[in-house]
């Protein structure tokens, strides 16, 4: 279950740090799901601020990826899960778009957590469809995954995640919108333009279809 409190699984806080300066940066889908996996076994409860510590500040990708990812995850079923996943990545979003160089987040909302365990599994369950994505990942086009492209990519997800609390009330539907985000996140991190390209298709595509569904009738 998330829920606000301390991390009670922290360990030494030394060898903690040592590892993530240690760690190398994670080049696709497969390197951040395994990340936090380890994350996931090594405590028994992972906080947002954990996560933000292991994935480090080495691209704004990983802070739209993360997120939209744990989502899509079976944990995304958890009711209020995806609304508050998708408050996060709009929190990231509003600064990527205003160009802050280090993305913030309120106290309480770094204090969120999650069972590791629970964590941990959904990492796992995850993991072959990450493998399969990677295959297709390169860096090209790359032009797109600079400014002012990376606000544009930051503003569709702030209108993606509008879209996020009202198709809670459809299990599982916020999946399609969060997929859009992870899309952006990934094609930022791993430096593909046309993974960016792929991104905003899917995103026009999934608010439109938001309207016709909820708004149009």
């Amino acid at each position: 279950m998330v829920q606000q409190g301390e991390n009670t699984g922290r360990h030494a806080a030394g060898a903690d740090t040592a590892g993530r300066q240690g760690s190398p940066p994670a080049e696709g889908l497969c390197d951040l799901l395994t990340m936090i996996d380890e994350l996931g076994d090594r405590q028994r409860n992972v906080s947002v601020h954990d996560i933000r510590e292991e994935i480090g500040e080495r691209s704004f990708g990983p802070f739209l990826l993360v997120p939209a990812v744990i989502e899509m995850s079976p944990i995304g079923g958890i009711p209020g899960l995806p609304t508050a996943l998708a408050v996060i990545i709009s929190l990231f979003a509003v600064q990527i778009l205003f160009g802050a160089q280090n993305l913030w987040l309120p106290q309480f909302v770094e204090k969120r957590t999650i069972d590791g365990k629970r964590l941990k599994s959904a990492m796992d369950t995850m993991m072959p469809v990450a493998r399969f994505i990677d295959r297709f990942l390169k860096p090209r086009l790359k032009w797109l995954t600079k400014p002012p492209w990376v606000q544009v990519a930051a503003g569709l997800s702030i209108l993606i995640c509008c879209t996020v609390p009202p198709l809670e009330l459809i299990p599982f539907a916020s999946t399609a919108p969060m997929g859009a985000i992870a899309l952006f996140g990934l094609s930022l991190m791993a430096r593909d333009g046309l993974l960016t390209v792929i991104a905003g298709l899917v995103s026009l595509s999934a608010i439109y279809l938001v309207y016709t569904v909820l708004l149009g009738g």
